[in-house]
């Protein structure tokens, strides 16, 4: 396959390619002067350079989706659904270039990619049913010939900032749901991978969405800063680590904007004596392996109960040394690069301090190279045996493919563990026994919980979301909880003249 990039959202000079904003239907060239760097991590090559957004451009997207907002908050939902249907029509007939630009500037294998562009089109798919999802309660004569009902109505400009790790799926959650509500968008993705951001604009204009309902401006923090700060920005949703989850919630709250923001992760996958060991190990390795590990819902840490943490390591070691790690367009590719240098000096830290700190360090990956692609930014699989809570690579999230073994005696221990942990996005049990794993689901004190499924990440109709640090603000992402955040509730009361008694009434309705 080749690159390709639509026209409008790219100018070609000497050299690597500039990519534009797109605001209120058009392709805009960044005029900050200040660009950032993007990459193809499996050669190590600049591919494009994105600009950093300014306050002015900021200003104007935001402009663009106030103007539009009064008629796209009328439109009728059927018509904002049609719009959506033909906009999930285009993104099925693109699946593979989505991918192709995701795995060129992300890196994850291309098989990965396209399975991230698939559950972003389930989420458009959930969000097609808007006109029975906006469905609300009537209540008939409450007394005194009054009627109630209720209405769910939209905010008006709404923002998404958006991580590099899923520059399809992650804007997905947001954007479709708060669209069909009637909302009006502006999103800051990454400007790590940022042309699959500019490619939804396209296809979203090729779908009939009029100017102004969605733009994107690129950046940094100046533009993530002028977002919450704008009074016409009335909820920001964010992804990303959690010392950024918390600066977006508390800042963006303090400015007055509705506010919903997941943060970090450290995720585990507990291995009972009773589970079946093949089935644990492939999740293993594909949960903390996949993706390079870069993923929110990794799981990092492999809880060994009892007497089943020898062979667990035995038998995940040959499968970390065996890693098919190579460009991600290969189609025999199990795991990519990282992202970035910087990001794999970061975890090449993590490992380097896990070794410091008494770890034993069973496969070490910092030696991996990829033939013909010596200057890409790989890391080779990397494991470690009797981690304990006080060490660094147990506390913090590390966000690469380092997979810790953490040994405990019983499953009281584990739960204990877990639960003591800052975060609470995912966890996942294998177990044989239907008590054990009943008692875990409800003593868990963690946002998603998988029962022998090592990655449980909501489908589209229900929410996304953690606890504790994993999440500020009191929404979960897309489903129903989506819908709940880019809607205020309206209670109505009415009734006639006809039906109204005369004189003065000095208490509240009642039924009578």
């Amino acid at each position: 396959m080749s690159e390709t990039y639509p026209d409008e959202i790219v100018r070609t000079g000497t050299g690597v390619q500039t990519l534009t904003h797109f605001i209120n239907g058009k392709a805009i060239d960044g005029t900050s002067g200040r660009f950032g760097d993007v990459f193809n991590p499996a050669l190590g090559e600049v591919s494009a350079r994105v600009p950093l957004g300014s306050v002015a451009e900021v200003d104007a997207a935001v402009a663009a989706a106030y103007a539009a907002f009064p008629a796209w908050s009328e439109t009728a939902p059927i018509k904002r659904a049609r719009v959506l249907f033909k906009f999930k029509e285009l993104l099925d007939r693109h699946h593979d270039e989505l991918a192709e630009l995701i795995t060129r500037e992300h890196g994850k294998v291309f098989s990965d990619a396209k399975g991230e562009v698939m559950r972003g089109i389930e989420v458009v798919e959930f969000a097609c049913g808007i006109p029975n999802l906006l469905k609300t309660d009537f209540t008939d004569q409450i007394g005194g010939g009054i009627d109630n009902w209720n209405l769910r109505q939209p905010l008006g400009v709404v923002a998404g900032i958006t991580p590099f790790n899923f520059p399809m799926m992650v804007p997905c959650w947001m954007f479709p749901v708060a669209i069909a509500c009637g909302n009006t968008f502006v999103l800051k993705p990454s400007e790590r991978d940022p042309s699959a951001s500019n490619r939804i604009a396209e296809l979203l204009r090729e779908a009939g969405l009029p100017d102004g309902v969605f733009n994107v401006v690129h950046g940094d923090k100046v533009a993530v800063d002028a977002l919450l700060v704008h009074p016409d920005v009335s909820a920001v949703s964010f992804v990303g680590s959690t010392p950024i989850a918390e600066y977006i919630h508390a800042e963006g709250t303090k400015h007055g904007k509705r506010v919903q923001a997941l943060g970090g992760a450290k995720n585990h996958l507990v291995v009972m004596p009773d589970a079946d060991l093949d089935q644990a190990v492939d999740a293993l390795i594909g949960a903390a392996y996949g993706s390079a590990g870069e993923r929110c819902m990794a799981i990092s840490v492999a809880v060994a109960v009892g007497h089943i943490a020898d062979e667990l390591v035995e038998r995940l070691t040959p499968r970390v040394k065996s890693l098919k790690i190579l460009n991600g367009m290969e189609s025999a590719a199990e795991m990519g690069p990282l992202v970035t240098a910087a990001h794999r000096e970061k975890v090449l830290g993590y490992i380097e301090a896990g070794i410091a700190a008494g770890a034993k360090l069973v496969v070490d990956g910092r030696a991996h190279r990829v033939e013909g692609h010596e200057k890409g930014f790989f890391l080779g699989g990397t494991l470690f045996d009797n981690v304990s809570t006080e060490m660094k690579i147990y506390r913090e999230e590390i966000f690469g493919p380092v997979l810790c073994v953490v040994r405990v005696p019983d499953f009281a221990s584990a739960v204990e563990l877990i639960n003591a942990n800052e975060f609470a996005n995912g966890v996942s049990l294998f177990t044989s026994d239907g008590g054990i794993a009943r008692a875990f689901s409800r003593q868990i004190q963690i946002g998603m919980v998988g029962i022998n499924v090592p990655i449980p990440v909501p489908m589209a109709w229900h929410s996304f979301g953690g606890w504790k640090k994993s999440l500020f603000g009191d929404h979960h992402a897309y489903g129903e909880e989506g819908v709940r955040f880019y809607t205020r509730y309206k209670s109505i009361m009415q009734r006639w003249p006809d039906s109204i008694a005369k004189g003065a009434e000095f208490t509240m309705p009642v039924a009578k």
